[in-house]
């Protein structure tokens, strides 16, 4: 049976909820339909456009941008603070209404939602009615617009809903994705970023249908084990579930706030090395292991993403565990310039590993729990250092050698 998703992907979310706001206070004028924008400190780096009115937008003002730039584009461009309190607040509410139409719902980041339909026909006869059920509720309830994007998969109801906006309901179903995906540029792509775009540029694709036929072998070159995950993409083949976070399960995280934004992959690689290490030695500690690993990211615009995975057995070993990290994070990273980057282990248990993959050996993982018992008892006498093994090192420079090659 074919799955059916909805991805509710909120409108211009932080300067609608503003404007929701400030209409429900007292507030006069809509400002989404003002040459407005929504920024931080004028006089800090934290100075830029985080959403802008469509107005602002046919005038040139673009998000990420200054505000210095900005006002040079438009010396009366109305500036409004961020309300993170408030936009949670309203995030909840629409959470809380999708419920109600089906208890399978991943929250992806504060402004968007999956949902998986999957069985419910004898609830839902028609799913494109239900959806723009879905979206006049909530503008009526809520005051705030949205777009449903409707698909066989995750990625699909993700491109569907990146559709033409604000306030509509697309489809992109199997046997529309060579109509209406393979024409996009292959910037629009969900989960390439500006990186991964260049790159693919440079080899001479250009649009989404051109990297769905591409001959493997000339990606291989230059993204590795990342090909055919580009090319299943670009082909609308996508396998992951809408998973419901489950608070209700012992988790473990960690995260620094960066003192200036990073797009290089080997330092971001660093800094989960050692994150990894001080959580692994964390759980190592409590007597634990994960069954899950999820990398959190914040971009400069202050928009949050993360990609979790559960892995093929509890684990604690730092080594083990950083191979996941680097696994995720091959796949989740898009190239932006990162403000803030963690990692949080979940689903916690305290049974022992129990599965060992038919690649590896009983002796190899004994080395790497002796070597972990070795690293937490330097670390216990002379406190926290970092050792690093070999086999981690080789794990964070490839990168920086497949770049070389290149």
């Amino acid at each position: 049976m074919d799955r059916i998703i909805f991805h509710v992907d909120v409108n211009n979310a932080f300067l609608s909820w503003t404007a929701v706001y400030k209409l429900e206070h007292g507030e006069e004028k809509d400002i989404r339909k003002e040459i407005s924008a929504i920024g931080g400190d004028e006089k800090s780096r934290h100075g830029v456009v985080l959403a802008k009115s469509p107005q602002a937008k046919k005038i040139g003002i673009k998000t990420g941008t200054s505000l210095y730039e900005a006002r040079k584009i438009c010396k009366n461009l109305k500036v409004y603070p961020p309300n993170y309190e408030w936009y949670t607040k309203e995030s909840n509410k629409m959470y809380k209404y999708l419920c109600t139409i089906t208890p399978v719902i991943e929250r992806y980041s504060i402004d968007e939602c999956f949902l998986d339909l999957t069985g419910t026909n004898y609830l839902y006869d028609d799913y494109i009615k239900l959806a723009y059920k879905i979206k006049n509720d909530i503008k009526e309830k809520f005051g705030f617009t949205v777009n449903v994007g409707i698909g066989e998969n995750k990625l699909c109801a993700k491109m569907a809903s990146d559709m033409e906006g604000p306030d509509k309901v697309h489809t992109l179903y199997k046997n529309e994705i060579k109509e209406k995906m393979w024409p996009m540029q292959i910037e629009n792509l969900f989960m390439v970023g500006k990186k991964t775009s260049a790159k693919l540029r440079e080899i001479g694709i250009t649009t989404i249908g051109e990297l769905a036929q591409i001959d493997p072998k000339r990606l291989e070159v230059y993204f590795k084990n990342n090909t055919k995950f580009l090319i299943d993409s670009a082909n609308g083949i996508d396998e992951s579930k809408v998973e419901r976070r489950k608070a209700s399960k012992e988790s473990i995280s960690i995260s620094e706030t960066l003192t200036k934004d990073i797009n290089d992959p080997d330092k971001l690689k660093e800094i989960l090395f050692k994150q990894t290490e001080a959580l692994s030695r964390d759980l190592r500690e409590k007597k634990k292991k994960t069954t899950g690993v999820c990398i959190t990211y914040k971009n400069k615009n202050f928009i949050s993403s993360s990609h979790g995975e559960k892995i093929t057995a509890p684990k604690s070993s730092t080594i083990e565990l950083y191979k996941d990290v680097m696994r995720i994070f091959e796949k989740s990273y898009n190239g932006d310039d990162i403000r803030n980057i963690g990692i949080r282990f979940y689903d916690l248990t305290d049974e022992r590993e129990k599965q060992i993959s038919l690649f590896d050996k009983e002796e190899d993982k004994e080395k790497e729990d002796n070597l972990d018992v070795l690293v937490d008892s330097i670390n216990k006498k002379f406190g926290n250092v970092s050792v690093v093994p070999a086999s981690i090192k080789i794990i964070g420079e490839s990168t920086r050698h497949r770049k070389e090659r290149e």
